[in-house]
């Protein structure tokens, strides 16, 4: 089983014919509003790649329908708390080529307590994954916990903060990241990827695949081939892919080609948490 410490936001979507400069008005073409945040798409992917995925998390009083929006996903919420804070939204730019930027409020995903953290765990059982991103607080007790009680931990590093990664490596098991944020973690460090102490490390390389690096194993995987109109929520949509993979038992080579196969479908479609494939629309795209 998968328990995942994840944000939950509320997207608006803008499309527009270029990403603003500063300064600069733009007038959107399109305009939507969907389930997103970093935790919730890694909730929804790993819930839809067959893995049973439990969310900790929260949300404000006008954020009810995104808990409901996360159970019809297949995703349990008993560990969803509803508090007196705004729930975090993203307000996400994109653009003709479907590249995007997105400006972030944290809102009720940085007001999780360790007693709602420690309530969840205490539930989970020796060899199930704890997953966690930084769009929330509560990592590094998180972290610790988990490994108090023979967790596995899977850690993506995004938002990056070289701090944040700082915090909690001691306690990682598998840790996602793309390209640029490993080369600041290596210029941070002074270190390599695979000189971390992390067992496995996987690199996003985006349209070209990703590196596996472990103790004893450096491969890079070649990407699917994928007409991109959106790359919102892909990097997610891959590592909730991976770690139900894995959660399921799928050697780390079989994990990362379902999760490279996920991540191609999702940059083909418009939206995050919404539109993640599940494992039949995978199977039907690439045979």
């Amino acid at each position: 089983m998968i328990w995942n410490l994840g944000s939950i936001n509320i997207d608006n979507f803008y499309g527009l014919s270029h990403l603003p400069q500063p300064g600069e008005t733009l007038a959107a073409h399109s305009y939507r509003q969907g389930l997103g945040g970093k935790g919730a798409n890694m909730s929804i992917a790993a819930a839809r790649a067959a893995a049973r995925v439990m969310h900790i998390g929260a949300v404000g009083p006008e954020g009810g329908w995104t808990v409901n929006r996360l159970l019809e996903y297949g995703v349990e919420t008993g560990h969803i708390a509803q508090i007196d804070v705004s729930t975090g939204h993203a307000n996400i730019a994109v653009d003709q080529s479907g590249e995007n930027s997105i400006i972030l409020f944290t809102g009720a995903n940085g007001a999780i307590t360790e007693s709602m953290i420690g309530a969840a765990l205490a539930e989970a059982s020796p060899g199930d994954f704890l997953m966690m991103q930084n769009e929330t607080n509560g990592q590094p007790f998180s972290a610790r916990t988990a490994k108090a009680l023979s967790l596995r931990v899977a850690y993506a590093a995004a938002p990056f903060s070289p701090e944040a990664v700082a915090e909690v490596i001691e306690s990682i098991d598998l840790m996602v990241l793309n390209a640029v944020e490993a080369a600041q973690l290596e210029a941070t460090t002074g270190l390599s990827i695979g000189d971390l102490g992390v067992e496995d490390v996987i690199v996003t390389l985006g349209s070209k695949g990703c590196k596996w690096v472990s103790h004893t194993v450096e491969k890079v995987f070649d990407a699917y081939p994928a007409e991109a109109v959106d790359t919102t929520g892909a990097g997610d949509t891959f590592a909730g892919y991976l770690v139900a993979a894995l959660d399921r038992g799928i050697a780390m080579e079989d994990a990362i080609d379902l999760a490279q196969k996920a991540g191609a479908l999702m940059v083909s479609r418009h939206g995050t948490g919404d539109v993640i494939p599940d494992l039949k629309e995978i199977q039907d795209h690439f045979g």
